[in-house]
This record gives structure tokens, sequence and C-alpha cells, in this order.
């Protein structure tokens, strides 16, 4: 005969066990898991903090392009196209800010402002070291902050994508050795001082310097001017006139270049080579006067730059319990986005 205990006991144990099966059918058809703390002691736990969400709803969102020379044609064709159409795509609001001309204490400001109004997201164009101190504000003020085209040395912003500078250099020296043989008088030009011009002068050293016949005869400040680059280029010419090659490295020295050998009578027999690739450089691959062109994928530096500050604001990839605290950057920090060789042989697909 079963006592008043031991019939107790067995309804309890059915009705827990009840309670129990319907509890895992509940998770099973909601798809919420149940997952214990972890513990870290004997009879202690410790729950893992969710890291704060802190991006505003699409409609509130505001990603800034900061810039310098916003009107230069380049950059309104590729990078800020580029940033345009992403805006687009995610349906947030796109910025683009910084002076008309090719001012760097004027786009240092400019952040300096746009710090101050705390966007969802910063995207910097690399044009100057000496943005290092705005864009370390900028991080400290817990703005995702991304810098493209060049990197900036001092600078503790989150990602930077751009070129390697060092392997333009190379492919110009690769391609001025191809083209003269290996022999003959070569000069270069570009902003001197930038340190992204630095490494492609380098680079076109290093391989130039493997080549005794190659004699390099000036570097040369076009100041990113086509008149600077053109006046330069007239006096290397008159200065040597047996001048085998010309290698350029911002994206006025190919057309300054090309005017004065041009109007000199030398056009396809000076060799030359340079950075970018706009429809007038294009133009003057067709006709024979550039002979190459290091071709930067800018649109990507914008497109993915903008990508990453949005995948930082919506914690898109989380890697602990909360990225900010530990350190962690959850993007990658440093992407190089490549070259394009264009030549005479492949320039009809990149034409418009």
């Amino acid at each position: 005969m079963m006592n008043a205990d031991s019939s107790y006991n067995m309804r309890s144990k059915r009705f827990y066990g009840l309670k129990t099966t319907c509890l895992v059918w509940v998770l099973l058809v909601t798809g919420v898991s149940c997952e214990l703390p972890t513990r870290t002691g004997e009879g202690q736990a410790v729950q893992q903090p969710d890291e704060t969400e802190t991006a505003a709803p699409p409609e509130n969102e505001e990603y800034v392009m900061v810039t310098t020379a916003v009107t230069m044609p380049m950059y309104v064709n590729h990078d800020q196209a580029a940033f345009k159409r992403w805006g687009e795509k995610m349906g947030v609001k796109v910025s683009i800010l910084g002076p008309a001309d090719w001012d760097v204490p004027a786009q240092i400001n400019t952040l300096e402002e746009v710090i101050g109004t705390r966007p969802t997201g910063i995207l910097v164009n690399g044009t100057d070291a000496a943005l290092a101190q705005a864009i370390n504000k900028a991080v400290a003020a817990g703005i995702p902050t991304v810098v493209y085209d060049s990197d900036i040395p001092g600078g503790r912003h989150h990602a930077f994508l751009g070129t390697d500078w060092y392997e333009i250099g190379r492919m110009q020296g690769e391609e001025m050795v191809k083209l003269t043989g290996g022999k003959g008088k070569i000069a270069y030009m570009g902003i001197l001082g930038l340190s992204n011009m630095e490494d492609g002068f380098r680079g076109l050293l290093d391989v130039l310097a493997v080549y005794p016949g190659m004699q390099v005869v000036g570097k040369y400040d076009d100041k990113a001017s086509v008149e600077e680059a053109a006046r330069i280029t007239s006096d290397v010419l008159a200065a040597h006139p047996d001048l085998a090659g010309l290698c350029g490295f911002d994206s006025n020295s190919g057309p300054g270049m090309a005017l004065a050998v041009k109007e000199l009578g030398k056009g396809g027999r000076v060799k030359i080579t340079t950075v970018d690739w706009e429809p007038e450089h294009l133009s003057l691959v067709s006709q024979g006067i550039i002979h190459m062109l290091a071709g930067q994928k800018r649109e990507l530096f914008t497109w993915y730059g903008a990508q990453f500050l949005h995948d930082m604001a919506h914690g898109t990839n989380r890697l602990s319990g909360n990225d900010e605290r530990a350190g962690i950057t959850s993007v990658p920090e440093k992407v190089n986005t490549g070259l394009i060789r264009i030549t005479r042989e492949n320039v009809a697909l990149f034409l418009p």
C-alpha cells in the first residue's frame, strides 16, 4: 500500500517531467537557446555582457567623408561617386566635406568640426601625416574612423584601405626598364614629402638600381599641377635632350608631362609612365603619348571603407563580449586594394 509521502513524490516526478518536456518543446519551436553562464570557480558564475548597440536607426545615420580638394575630378569621379552609391544602397545619409582646393590645414579644421557633430562614422582621405591628431580625437570620441588612399603614421584609426605605393613605384620602374631596354636617362616627379609618394619613389629607385644602364637625372616636385609638370618636363628635356623616360606620381603629372613632350615634338619617343586613369590619361595612352598607367582601384577605398564604418557601428562581427573594452577592432585593419596596369593593348576596356 502506497503511503501519502510516496504518492506525493510520484506526482511531483510526473509534474516536473511534464514541465521539462514542455520547456524543451517551447525552446525548439521558438528557436531560443539555453546556455549556462561561464564558470570561473566553485560556486561562482560570470555572465558575459552583451556589447551595447549604439547605432542609430538607418534614417538617422550619417557617414561623413572628410577630404581636401573636393572638386578634383579624380576624387569626384571615383571616391565620391562610390561613396554616394554606397549611401543610396544602404539607405543612409552620406556627406562629403572639405575645402575646394588642396588645403590640408582646412581639411583638419573640417575634421575637427565633424567630430563635434558626432556622426555615425567618419571616412578620412589620408592626405597628410598632420591629420593624425584630429583622427585620434575622433577615435577617442568613440566614432568609428577609417582612413583611405594613404595611411597616416601615428593615427589610431580603426582601419586603412588603399594602394601599396611602393608597388606603384616598382610597377613604373619595371615598365620603364622594359620600354627602354634597361638603358637611358630617367626623371621622375610628384608631390615631394608625402609619405605615400616617397614610398613610390623608393619603389621606382629600387628597381632602377639593379640596372647600371639606367641613370636617374632628377627628382621634381610638380605640386599636383599640370602646368608645373609641363614646365619641369620642358626644362629637363632642354637639359637632357636624350632623356629616355619620365615617371609621374600624382594625377596631374602624366597630363603635364604629355603636354610638354607633344609640344616639343617628342611624343612617343620619350617614354612616360604615370598613375591614375582619368579620361585624359586614357586618351593619352590611346594616342601613344603615355605608355603605361598604374591605376588605383579608388572606388574600393570608399565603398569598403564606408562598409567597415557601418559594420563597426552595427556590431556586425563581434569578436568578444565587448570589443571596445577588449581593445579589438572588428574589421580588417589594413587592406591593399591593388593596382590596374593599363597600356595601349588594353586601354579600350577602360575608355568611356
